[in-house]
């Protein structure tokens, strides 16, 4: 099959197009005949070596951890879906391939395209993941950085549907994006606490940090000085300068499963939640998708087109 990979870190030109193996599904995969795989910011830092020691494990090796497809292969001990379901989820061993293996999924609804099935999985568990662990409340007010994209778009809509009321940075160009989703907008950069504290007297409840762009101060700041409440996924070393909790979803930490994919699937179905597509790319303009990824200036998700 054909699938993108790299054999050595650097930048997106290491990445290319090669002929390599067929995976076979373990006892509870699948392998699916992919349709559409998602691009994610953590593809880029794998690539360019900012993730070693601990990733990839090994070299060469496929980008992308999200992938929808036709499910062509199922493991012994799979129940869920069979060979010609619709499937989406997370990818064990790359999702910029022709067929790949899904570890969690979920059976697609049939009203939801690949396109936006391949959107839930990574920003949905994140969102998700995060707004737990801020404990957001109905009557409550959160605040997210970087609320335009992939991610910063789920968290508004689901701390939206807790009850919560959400402030969501942004660049001009996307304050009525922002304001589409039931946030209220505001721009980043200099002078934000006083723009957020004339939206939110009170103050703010819960900071989540989606853009990584030097928040956290403000934040700090906004919450009366302390560091609860307040979770970023983009600034780690901020988050260990400043005491503020880092998620990056690891071993433990993730709240990924089959049962929260088919919920996010059918919020979408319900017209509950909105999926974004910032811009799709063919299989062979992967380093084109990943060059667009490190802007990290796109409104909603960045998305491999495969068959």
């Amino acid at each position: 099959m054909k699938a993108v990979v790299f054999e050595d870190f650097g930048g997106p030109e290491v990445l290319h197009v090669a002929e390599v193996e067929t995976p076979e599904p373990g006892p509870k995969q699948v392998r699916i005949r992919v349709r559409t795989a998602g691009v994610n910011p953590i593809d880029h830092k794998i690539r360019s070596g900012a993730m070693r020691p601990n990733l990839p494990p090994k070299l060469p090796s496929i980008p992308g951890n999200e992938a929808a497809g036709l499910v062509e292969a199922v493991g012994t001990e799979v129940t869920s879906v069979q060979v010609g379901d619709a499937a989406f989820g997370w990818t064990r061993g790359g999702g910029y391939c022709e067929q790949a293996l899904l570890a969690t999924f979920a059976h697609m609804p049939a009203e939801l395209s690949f396109e936006d099935a391949v959107a839930l999985p990574v920003a949905g568990e994140t969102a998700e993941r995060v707004l737990r662990l801020l404990d957001v409340k109905a009557g409550e007010t959160l605040l997210v950085h970087g609320a335009a994209g992939a991610v910063g778009t789920f968290a508004v809509q689901l701390g939206v549907a807790r009850g919560a009321r959400v402030i969501g940075t942004a660049s001009a160009g996307n304050q009525k994006y922002v304001e589409s989703l039931g946030g209220i907008p505001t721009l980043y950069g200099d002078g934000l606490v006083d723009r957020v504290r004339a939206l939110a007297p009170s103050g703010v409840d819960a900071v989540f940090d989606v853009a990584g762009r030097g928040a956290l101060p403000e934040s700090i700041e906004l919450r009366g000085g302390t560091t609860e409440r307040i979770v970023t996924i983009s600034d780690y070393q901020g988050s260990e300068k400043l005491g503020v909790t880092f998620s990056g979803g690891g071993p433990g930490a993730s709240v990924a499963s089959p049962e929260l994919l088919a919920e996010l699937a059918q919020r979408v179905v319900r017209g509950e939640l909105k999926t974004t597509i910032a811009a799709t790319y063919p299989l062979s303009e992967a380093v084109a998708a990943q060059r667009d990824s490190e802007t990290g200036h796109r409104r909603g998700k960045l998305i491999i087109t495969v068959s």
